[in-house]
């Protein structure tokens, strides 16, 4: 299957090392690419990111990116949708494509306030009903949105 052909998980600056192995086995499960924009808060040599995502690390398709503006120019917006909990429209709202990306923040402090002000169209959330919760795991929420995104395309039932 080819890049264009897949979901991409983008994850900006991440900084938990296990939630990164986590959405990397995510990833090989789905056959989905994922991309790291540096500067990463950890090594992705860290052993407890290796054992986060298994021995399934190396059947991962990963792709490094310097930054994020090196990572934005490179891609056609119409495929990129940001994920953060400072906007009221559902990922359940986005019509998602294989091909398309799926772009988080970092834990501490989501996505940059200029991005989100830049794609605001393009912003979604995960509701959560309980207003005394902050956010859910970055890993939990990456899982919530590529699984609606399989499911969009018609992948629900089958094997992927």
């Amino acid at each position: 299957m080819q890049q264009q052909d897949r979901f991409h998980i983008v994850l900006v600056e991440p900084e938990i090392p296990p939630n990164t192995g986590s959405i990397a086995r995510l990833c090989g499960a789905t056959d989905s690419v994922l991309h790291l924009v540096h500067p990463l808060g950890f090594s992705t040599s860290d052993k407890h990111l290796k054992r986060a995502g298994l021995d399934y690390w190396e059947h991962v398709n990963i792709v490094h990116w310097d930054n994020l503006d090196a990572f934005l120019r490179a891609q056609d917006e119409r495929r990129l949708f940001f994920f953060t909990t400072k906007v009221k429209r559902s990922y359940i709202e986005a019509s998602f494509q294989p091909g398309d990306y799926l772009i988080f923040g970092r834990e501490t402090k989501g996505l940059p306030e200029e991005i989100l002000s830049l794609y605001n169209d393009r912003c979604y959330t995960v509701p959560m009903r309980n207003s005394n919760i902050r956010s859910l795991n970055l890993a939990m929420t990456a899982g919530i949105v590529l699984y609606e995104a399989i499911r969009q395309i018609g992948l629900h039932g089958e094997c992927l």
